[in-house]
């Protein structure tokens, strides 16, 4: 059980990173009287998936790339995971962690900082260079992390929107929620919720941390296999405990928070964002940004930590000629360049990838999932990761580059506005994975070859 828990606190502080914070109160806000359908579909896609992500991957052998090997093939494994890692890891996530925690801790004190001769871009170089600094010695130090995120600062951020969200369900329990939006109306809160949790894309990071997660199990001793398999259960489900709490504590707080017309018709403010600096003011007055600030950094700052092992671990063990701390290094200086340099830039080509890349993703555990149970056709199997991988692409294409032709074709797919056109086509896939001859079972989880490794 201390297993489970010590490992579930590290990566929950690994998952949970600034875009987790701001999703729910914004959720809470406009869900309005549909609040509790709508938290639950949030929590059943941005929880269930990542948790199931989590936990197929760590019992797959320990590998993704393996998996993706035998039922697709070696080169898209590697292609795929290649992109994923980057794209989660020093091109995107880690950059957008750093950049987001000055931006609310730091940014609002720069009219003090600059009649002190400090401008924002020094103000934000000095940050990042102590961040990243702090993030890469432990990152590099692996065999802290279970100690200083899991035992430390995982408590110590989820102890402090905890005292958030608990002072403001006290404080704004009399509020009453406004008027739900059109798209929580007439029976669309639970799939609308639904949809919020899916876009969060955190089932990303659960394919990037099942090896982190198996490489701190390994430092434990087990004597079966089933006592490792457990271990691996009671990690997700303590993940997806701390997931539910908090989000479901920080979405009630967007629900009974009372947010200014002026802010809700204002497209340039987030909504989630704006709840949670206004309420921090309002509970703690004075002292609100520095709290919320404390929070934040806390939040995102584990996340690096998380990112830039994660993403280190897979590209020494893809491409061994360099060592760890070598490809700790680069993608710590990569990440502190794109937080200084272009982010908008980085977010701009790095989000139509990520969404091209989740769906096949989830479609990529599903096969998993099913193949450890009934054989299926790899030609079968190949067909499904090829449908979702080209309706995920054209979609994105169409989106992207303005192409209405091509958006008005991928349109014609069921569930296309709920932005799940791929679903048919990869259902079809895995019925035709059913039906053809060549079908293989999937591997019994080999214990002994994990531990080994």
């Amino acid at each position: 059980m201390k297993k489970g828990l010590l490992t579930g606190l590290l990566l929950f502080g690994f998952f949970f990173g600034a875009g987790n914070l701001i999703f729910p109160p914004s959720l809470g806000l406009f869900s309005g009287e549909y609040f509790w359908p709508a938290i639950a579909g949030f929590i059943l896609s941005g929880v269930g998936i990542p948790i199931i992500t989590l936990i197929v991957g760590a019992t797959s052998n320990g590998s993704f790339k393996y998996e993706l090997e035998t039922k697709v093939h070696a080169v898209f494994a590697v292609a795929f995971l290649a992109i994923l890692y980057l794209s989660i890891g020093p091109f995107f996530a880690i950059p957008r962690t750093a950049t987001v925690s000055y931006s609310i801790s730091i940014q609002p004190f720069e009219s003090a900082l600059a009649s002190m001769g400090i401008s924002g871009t020094l103000s934000l170089f000095i940050y990042t260079v102590l961040y990243f600094a702090a993030a890469y010695w432990i990152a590099i130090h692996r065999s802290t992390i279970l100690n200083s995120i899991g035992k430390v600062l995982t408590p110590l951020f989820a102890g402090l929107i905890l005292v958030l969200v608990l002072l403001g369900a006290i404080k704004y329990a009399g509020v009453a929620p406004m008027q739900a939006a059109t798209a929580y109306q007439n029976g669309g809160s639970f799939a609308n919720g639904f949809i919020e949790g899916y876009n969060t894309l955190d089932a990303l990071a659960s394919v990037a941390f099942c090896v982190v997660a198996v490489n701190t199990l390994k430092k434990f001793h087990f004597s079966s296999k089933e006592e490792f398999t457990t271990t691996i259960i009671g990690v997700g489900l303590v993940t997806a405990v701390g997931f539910s709490i908090l989000y479901l504590g920080l979405a009630n707080l967007g629900n009974h928070f009372t947010v200014p017309a002026d802010v809700l018709v204002d497209k340039a403010v987030n909504k989630g964002s704006y709840i949670l600096a206004a309420a921090s003011k309002d509970i703690f007055g004075v002292f609100g940004q520095v709290f919320l600030g404390a929070m934040v950094i806390l939040t995102c700052f584990t996340t690096t930590v998380g990112l830039i092992v994660s993403t280190g671990e897979f590209f020494e063990e893809l491409f061994p000629k360099y060592s760890y701390k070598v490809y700790a290094t680069v993608f710590s200086f990569i990440g502190f360049g794109f937080s200084n340099l272009g982010l908008n830039t980085v977010i701009k080509f790095s989000l139509p990838v990520l969404l091209i890349l989740y769906p096949i993703t989830i479609i990529m555990v599903i096969l998993i999932l099913l193949n450890k149970f009934v054989p299926l056709s790899k030609i079968g199997m190949q067909l499904t990761v090829g449908l979702t991988v080209l309706v995920s692409v054209l979609t994105v294409l169409g989106d992207t580059l303005k192409l209405s032709a091509l958006t008005t074709v991928m349109n014609q797919l069921p569930f296309s506005t709920l932005s799940l056109g791929w679903v048919v086509p990869a259902l079809i896939g895995i019925v035709i994975a059913f039906v053809l001859s060549d079908k293989q079972k999937g591997e019994v989880f080999d214990f002994e070859k994990i531990l080994a490794e």
